[in-house]
């Protein structure tokens, strides 16, 4: 587990204090991992650099935030690694680049600012989360996405690694937290949430059951409301916990929302869901960290999932319409 000091609590406990929503001048490190080996198919490690094209600077300045860096995790390329046909395929290079993310996130977590990651596919959430336990001592997690990414190298039918970065948050897969040194705690399942599952295997299925994880289907969504359901996820993810990490896969939205990410799957959010969303969390004051992942500009059109994207990230750092 980390050691946390004196200095670094108290910035913790001003940044959980203001609140994303804040008036107050705010700060936030942008962390580009454009990592995609873990995904199905390449693309979604051209994602940060879409962002950031696509006005996510920008945005920031117009809120009155404060961007302290934009930082470039160093990520291998398809050409630069072997090919792997592994249970766990490329997960030298996931270890790898979750090692540095989990670097570069505790160092930013330590200077009282705001980690904004962007991935990349959504293994880059194993570094994050490295990176945030470093700090936090009972970290709450609220998961968009359309997959629960709970496979290990066992049970997945593809091998790929980000569709076991939960698993691996969990402590449950071959590579997890407890292989990055200095790491703190795994996630406690008990403050996970999964928000907007629609694709779920019969294994993962069977781990949120034996685990009590948290989760809504888009079913859920249709019969209770996006604002019941982000209430519960923010009661759920925040009893005890010392912090909330919003991870947002891009692929929980519809694919006529965001047509470009690794796995579309019919029938995910809608624009303004996911806007409401974001808004609700903002609100909360509670969010301390985010990614937004999978962001896949080889199957987008005209920058339009890249350009959601910033606008949903800028609803949770607090844009509002009026």
């Amino acid at each position: 587990m980390g050691n946390h000091n004196t200095e670094t609590a108290g910035k913790l406990e001003t940044a959980i204090e203001m609140g994303l929503s804040s008036k107050e001048q705010r700060q936030v490190a942008v962390i580009k991992v454009p990592f995609g080996l873990g995904g199905a198919r390449g693309g979604a490690e051209l994602g940060p650099d879409e962002l950031i094209t696509a006005g996510l600077k920008r945005e920031i300045a117009r809120l009155g935030l404060v961007l302290t860096e934009e930082v470039r995790v160093e990520c291998p390329l398809v050409a630069d690694a072997p090919i792997d046909r592994n249970r766990a395929k490329y997960l030298r290079e996931v270890r790898q680049v979750s090692e540095r993310v989990c670097a570069e996130v505790s160092r930013v977590v330590a200077g009282g600012v705001f980690p904004l990651v962007l991935g990349g596919d959504h293994s880059v959430a194993i570094g994050t989360m490295a990176g945030l336990t470093s700090h936090y001592s009972n970290l709450g997690v609220i998961w968009f996405d359309a997959h629960a990414d709970l496979n290990t190298e066992e049970r997945s039918l593809s091998g790929n690694m980000h569709g076991m970065s939960l698993a691996a948050a969990l402590g449950h897969s071959v590579f997890n937290l407890s292989h990055i040194p200095g790491v703190g705690p795994f996630i406690n399942p008990s403050n996970l949430v999964c928000v907007g599952l629609r694709d779920i295997d019969e294994y993962e299925k069977e781990q949120i059951r034996a685990h009590g994880i948290k989760s809504f289907t888009m079913h859920d969504i249709d019969r209770m409301g996006i604002q019941w359901v982000v209430e519960q996820a923010v009661a759920v993810a925040g009893k005890g916990s010392d912090g909330i990490h919003l991870s947002f896969d891009m692929d929980c939205l519809d694919p006529r929302e965001a047509p470009g990410v690794g796995t579309p799957v019919p029938g995910g959010l809608n624009y303004r869901e996911a806007h409401f969303a974001l808004e609700l969390l903002a609100s909360t004051n509670r969010i301390t960290s985010m990614e937004l992942v999978e962001v896949n500009p080889l199957f987008d059109h005209n920058r339009h999932t890249a350009r959601l994207g910033v606008e949903l990230i800028a609803s949770l750092l607090g844009k509002r319409i009026l």
